[in-house]
């Protein structure tokens, strides 16, 4: 089942997410391919920004850029300066809605479990926004948990997405097709559906 955004927190210790800790290894598997000949990417939505020290380490050709939130950059940057290396930039404040982005031009966004979380019209603004900053031949990996054809992946991505959408209506669960409509529409061509681990993906669209 795939998860929110749960981590614990202990006075004077980073703030830890268990999911990320689970899925950063299958996740930069996919990020090794995809992300091969890429020089620098952007991270919407950073969180505990465990993910970004991980993948900046494990890829030091490229120059990774996390973000967040401003009211959530705090604890990431907390993070970033005591266990960033040389290729991993302090993070910057982000809101997907901002136009245009407070970001330089990448040759990669990446994001994880970001659009289920997000209402409909931000996760519109995403896409805008991630086809803005993208050069030529750029790459945008989305991972998380969807729907294809109209349909769940298995049972407990049914009940994650019945809970989200309790929460909060304008969450929940994305369909792929009209996540893919959103890209197409900002010219992003839909290249690679990679299988993870608890029923996600990460899906792959590239600038022409």
């Amino acid at each position: 089942m795939a998860c929110m955004r749960a981590v614990s927190q202990t006075a004077g210790v980073l703030t830890v997410s268990e999911a990320s800790e689970r899925n950063k290894g299958p996740i930069l598997a996919v990020l090794r391919e995809e992300l091969a000949a890429r020089t620098r990417v952007l991270e919407v939505g950073s969180g505990t920004g465990q993910h970004a020290v991980h993948f900046a380490a494990a890829l030091a050709h490229l120059v990774w850029q996390p973000s967040e939130l401003p009211e959530n950059l705090p604890p990431l940057a907390e993070r970033i300066r005591l266990e960033g290396g040389a290729n991993l930039r302090a993070p910057i404040a982000l809101d997907v809605r901002t136009d245009p982005w407070p970001a330089a031009p990448v040759d990669a966004v990446f994001s994880a479990n970001t659009l289920h979380i997000m209402g409909w019209s931000a996760v519109c603004e995403f896409f805008r926004g991630a086809a803005a900053v993208l050069m030529r031949r750029g790459v945008l990996c989305v991972y998380g948990p969807f729907r294809f054809e109209g349909g769940h992946t298995s049972e407990s991505n049914a009940a994650f997405d019945h809970y989200l959408r309790q929460r909060d209506p304008e969450s929940g669960v994305r369909d792929f097709e009209a996540l893919d409509r959103l890209a197409q529409s900002r010219g992003l061509r839909f290249t690679a559906n990679h299988a993870m681990p608890v029923n996600n993906r990460t899906l792959v669209w590239r600038m022409a």
